[in-house]
């Protein structure tokens, strides 16, 4: 009789221990949080510098204008519409959006950003000539 009452007692014991108060374990308190990182800015500016190459002969001409104003290169016909530099507190680089169009040939046309920092991600796709841009000035 006596084991008997033992072996209920131990068979209990887990059951009655999972029915006492769960034990407390602290949250661990939260990572101070930084300050939000400042969002990109773009300062534009006025003035453009563009590099174009005649794949024919060879000629490379700088081509140096303001926003908005056309300028000519062979056949091609450049407007920049905006020029943009980042902030001094962010990495380097500079951006145009620029439209180009050939007056002997409307299908050559361009319309889009050209990035300083990655030339070849968006360029003009032209038989004959090749515009980059240079720079971003006052």
């Amino acid at each position: 009789m006596r084991i008997g009452l033992v072996a209920l007692l131990l068979i209990a014991a887990p059951a009655c221990a999972q029915t006492s108060a769960p034990i407390f374990i602290p949250a661990t308190p939260a990572a101070p949080a930084g300050p939000p990182p400042p969002p990109e800015t773009w300062l534009p500016r006025e003035g453009v510098e563009l590099a174009a190459l005649d794949k024919i002969t060879a000629r490379v001409a700088p081509l140096t204008g303001r926003t908005g104003q056309p300028m000519r290169f062979g056949t091609l016909t450049i407007t920049v519409r905006k020029c943009i530099v980042r902030g001094p507190d962010q990495p380097t680089d500079q951006a145009a959006f620029i439209d180009i169009t050939d007056v002997r040939d409307a299908s050559y046309n361009f319309h889009g950003w050209m990035l300083l920092s990655a030339p070849g991600v968006s360029m003009l796709e032209h038989p004959v000539y090749d515009i980059r841009l240079t720079g971003c000035r006052a």
